[in-house]
């Protein structure tokens, strides 16, 4: 059954696999074999683990993380002993884009929660550390509501921050700008454009804020 998680960790900066790569390894008897690889969307997550997955195994679980959106499935192993730890090996490396299967054949001897969680979320951790990257910068946007005296101070603010001008929509209020930036510098722009505008420019807040 696929299931949805919502993971705690914020990275500023994130890694990508620049191409796939596998790892096997042989548990109590078990065979599990990781494999990881860079995707572009959600389609072409699915796409991978249709090509990857087996018939013939006693399990494909696996787990993506592309962008916002996490998916992870346990396949006919107890809830939350392996997709969700594949997703949380994903997830604490700092990977992005990414999506991971771990496919197990059966050798007998039972695992046990604890093991099959470390068995999962082992094999894709040491998968992933053996395995090309790129550092790829995490990046967040601010949508603020501009007098129109403060128009070409943002543009100044955001060239300064190193940030681009999505879109710029004028109205009787004067304009509202959306702006995107590094993530761990959008806290300073926010603050530094409500300073110069003596408070007037307004934050609109984003649904995911």
């Amino acid at each position: 059954m696929e299931k949805f998680y919502q993971p705690l960790i914020k990275f500023n900066t994130l890694k990508q696999l620049i191409k796939l790569n596998s790892l096997e390894e042989i548990i109590k008897k078990s065979t599990f074999i990781a494999t990881v690889a860079p995707v572009t969307s959600i389609d072409a997550a699915k796409s991978f683990l249709l090509e990857h997955s087996q018939d013939n195994v006693t399990h494909n679980c696996w787990a993506y993380k592309v962008g916002d959106v996490y998916r992870f499935n346990d396949d006919g192993e107890p809830s939350g002993t392996a997709g969700m730890p594949i997703l949380k090996a994903i997830e604490g490396q700092g990977f992005d884009n990414t999506v991971a299967l771990v496919i197990r054949h059966y050798g007998g001897i039972k695992l046990g929660t604890g093991g099959l969680m470390r068995a999962y979320g082992g094999s894709v951790n040491r998968c992933l550390q053996n395995s090309e990257f790129e550092t790829i910068q995490d990046m967040d946007t601010a949508k603020l509501l501009v007098p129109f005296q403060y128009t070409q101070s943002i543009h100044n603010l955001a060239k300064n921050h190193g940030a681009s001008l999505l879109s710029e929509d004028f109205n009787q209020d004067g304009a509202v700008i959306i702006v995107e930036m590094l993530s761990l510098k959008k806290e300073a722009f926010i603050k530094e454009a409500i300073n110069l505008s003596k408070g007037l420019i307004q934050i609109i807040k984003n649904d995911n804020d």
